[in-house]
Formats: structure tokens, C-alpha cells, sequence
């Protein structure tokens, strides 16, 4: 379950709930009983079975439908219950949920001492933005956008490069690497340099006219011209690898080819893409599985 693909339509939908469920416990209607403080009724609160079907129609049908459209944001895309998807079931709650509102508080019992409560009025409100926002979510952009930001992500290391600071199991220099300035064991000494023997002896220098002992030919080449052990070589490919994002929540397949689905993606997540096979991308998710993204249309890239 990742939060991060609620959107703010979901944002709004969850708070209509909540203040669903508070009203609940308020009075749902009110007595004016003037002076008399003797035989006045108790005001009754939305859970009351004397206001049957007030709680199933109104207050569980808000947080039936906020509960649909939530659970409709984590579930694969396509899935659907007797033809419709779970948010289509919960907008339908929704707009049954303000309309039994709307005829409540309207059409309650014609008798001046009574009137409509806390409860009742916060219902009403609760259920009318509830069913609003669940009819405008798809429609609107703004509602559309993701609840919370995505984190920002750091760009790939490109290929073959070491990470700045070693970290744990991360491998060290190569032992008996030499140091940058340090000379290295048998390599030529500078023009006109002497070289120092153990207990401060010298090395016999060549007599006048007789030639110096010439160097072997492989440590005359520079040290350039032989690879660095362990540095890989370079890509063949032009791909490199990128961060993007999805849209909206998109299955991954199995790699082999097969239509197995493996994962999904979904919107608000940063996941890396390692390889490419034609229009189609090799995702890796943050749990080290890998897949197929057939659908790559309007992914972001980070």
C-alpha cells in the first residue's frame, strides 16, 4: 500500500468522512421546548434505531462511499465489481448518501418544536462536499494532483562510476596500490637524481664513457597505456539509466515475455529504469523487483 498515490481528491473525500462520522454523534435533530424542562425528549444522536433509516442512509452509505473511492486508489487499474470500478461504486454512495440528506433535513416532521439538529446539518454539508468531490476528482486536474510530492530523487550514477564515499562492504584502494607521489618500486629515477642505499650507501654510479645499463622496454611505456584493474569497461548500448514516474497506477510484467504481471506501478513513486526494449521500458521498484512497463505514455522523467 503506498500513500503516496492518493491524490487530492482523495484528501477531500477522507476529510468529508471524518466529519461524516463526528456528526454522527451530535444531535441529529433538536427540541424547543421553551420554559419546560419537565417531559421534554432527549435530542437523539444519528445511531438512534428510532431515526431507522437515517444512520444506514446517510451516515453509513458517506462512509461507505469515502471508504470505495480510497480503496479504489490501491487496487490494479481495470478491476472492476459487477461492472464498475470501486471508485464508480463509492461516487454512487456518495450521490445517494446528499441526496437522503437532502430530503432529511427538508423533509422532516412539520411540527414547530422540533428542528434540525448539529448533527443533521453537519450531515448534510459532509455529504454534499463528499459527493461533489467524488464526481469532480476525474474531471479536474487540481483534484487529480498527488495528495503528497514525490521525494526528489537524486540522479543516477552513470555507468561504471564509483560512489563518492565508500560505505559499508564497499571495497578500499587495492592493496600495495601506490600513493599519488610516491615513486613506484623499479621505475626509472629522474635525470641527474642518485639512488640511496639501505644504511645511507649510494649506488655505484657508471664511469665516464661507459654506457648506462638501458631500462626494459616495459617500464619505459607509460602507465596509461594498461587498463585499471577492476574498471569496467564501457556500455555498449546508448541507453542510461533514469528515474520517472507514472501517471496513473500501470501493471509490470514478467521479462521474459510472458503477460505474467509482476508488480505495479503507481503515481507519486520514483522508479528506475534499467534497460529499454523498443517503445516498452525494464523497470526495477524499490523492492528490487524487476518488469516490463508496456504502457510508457506520459511518464515523467526525473
Amino acid at each position: 500500500m503506498n500513500i503516496r498515490s492518493l491524490t487530492r481528491g482523495d484528501g477531500g473525500v477522507i476529510g468529508a468522512a471524518v466529519l461524516l462520522f463526528i456528526a454522527s454523534f451530535l444531535s441529529f435533530r433538536s427540541y424547543d421546548c421553551g420554559q419546560a424542562t419537565v417531559g421534554c425528549p432527549k435530542e437523539p444522536i444519528g445511531w438512534k434505531p428510532e431515526l431507522f433509516p437515517v444512520l444506514p442512509s446517510i451516515f453509513l452509505a458517506g462512509i461507505i462511499a469515502a471508504a470505495l473511492i480510497v480503496a479504489a486508489r490501491f487496487q490494479p487499474e481495470g478491476r472492476k465489481l459487477i461492472g464498475l470500478s470501486l471508485d464508480q461504486w463509492g461516487t454512487a454512495f456518495a450521490v445517494f448518501a446528499a441526496w437522503s440528506s437532502l430530503w432529511t433535513i427538508f423533509g422532516g416532521p412539520d411540527v414547530e418544536q422540533i428542528s434540525p439538529g448539529v448533527g443533521q446539518i453537519l450531515a448534510l454539508i459532509a455529504n454534499l462536499l463528499l459527493a461533489a468531490v467524488a464526481v469532480l476528482t476525474p474531471r479536474t486536474p487540481a483534484l487529480k494532483a498527488p495528495l503528497m510530492a514525490a521525494p526528489q530523487a537524486a540522479a543516477p550514477a552513470p555507468y561504471g562510476a564509483q560512489p563518492p564515499h565508500a560505505g559499508y562492504g564497499y571495497p578500499g584502494p587495492a592493496a600495495g596500490a601506490p600513493q599519488q607521489g610516491a615513486p613506484q618500486q623499479g621505475a626509472p629515477s629522474p635525470y641527474g637524481a642518485q639512488a640511496t642505499m639501505p644504511f645511507g650507501g649510494q649506488a655505484p654510479q657508471p664511469q665516464q664513457g661507459q654506457p648506462a645499463q638501458a631500462q626494459p622496454q616495459q617500464q619505459a611505456q607509460p602507465a596509461a597505456a594498461h587498463p585499471a584493474a577492476g574498471q569496467p569497461a564501457a556500455p555498449a548500448a546508448d541507453f542510461a539509466p533514469f528515474w520517472f514516474a507514472v501517471p496513473v497506477n500501470r501493471p509490470l510484467f514478467a521479462e521474459d515475455g510472458s503477460s505474467n504481471q509482476v508488480g505495479e506501478l503507481a503515481p507519486g513513486t520514483w522508479y528506475l529504469a534499467v534497460d529499454q526494449r523498443g517503445p516498452a521500458l525494464v523497470a526495477q521498484t524499490q523492492d528490487g523487483r524487476r518488469g516490463v512497463l508496456q504502457d510508457t505514455t506520459g511518464i515523467q522523467r526525473g
